[in-house]
């Protein structure tokens, strides 16, 4: 594993993807103070990974809001296969449980092949949550509460980018340059 391609890639769809195509309104603001934590891991196994994401979960819990304000923790390597993700998903919101970190945090998810139910893999709107590598976001729930009440139908989002990506297209996406995990071995 190449950490620097991984931070790179990562970077790049953060910069072309979530923030140049604002899917994400409230990103931009925290990525230009430095505020996004991205920690790639190089775990070997699932509960190495689980390990982990305990560390990360307490670290974000005790982290001052102006110094660190979200973590997106990479996986370049240990979960290609999306529904073996979701799994990892479920188990994240149960370790935010464990923590007592419910109401505190919360834990949103990227992947290469991110699929909405529902919808045919290639489907464009799945491309709102593609990311080049695996990937958990850890949230702090009222900076997403303050965020929601300063923007004006926060509801509409998740609609209006359906939209974005339906006018971008297949080629607009592969246009950006955006890295993705699956059309290389991330080495």
């Amino acid at each position: 594993m190449n950490r620097d391609k991984v931070l790179a890639a990562t970077r790049q769809w953060l910069e072309k993807a979530v923030i140049g195509l604002n899917l994400c309104p409230f990103a931009k603001s925290v990525y230009v103070k430095n505020q996004v934590r991205i920690v790639v891991s190089d775990a070997r196994h699932v509960d190495a990974f689980l390990e982990e994401l305990d560390r990360e979960l307490d670290f974000l819990a005790a982290a001052d809001p102006e110094e660190v304000e979200t973590t997106l923790l990479v996986h370049p390597t240990l979960f290609p296969d999306f529904l073996d993700f979701n799994e990892i998903i479920g188990i994240a919101e149960e370790a935010v449980a464990e923590h007592e970190l419910e109401g505190v945090l919360q834990v949103a998810s990227f992947h290469p092949r991110f699929q909405f139910e529902g919808t045919g893999e290639d489907d464009i709107e799945n491309y709102t949550n593609r990311s080049p590598y695996p990937t958990l976001h850890l949230l702090r729930e009222d900076s997403i509460e303050r965020a929601v009440a300063a923007y004006p139908d926060a509801d509409t989002i998740p609609e209006r980018n359906i939209e974005t990506m339906n006018r971008l297209g297949h080629e607009g996406w592969k246009a950006l340059g955006i890295a993705d995990a699956s059309e290389d071995d991330a080495s």
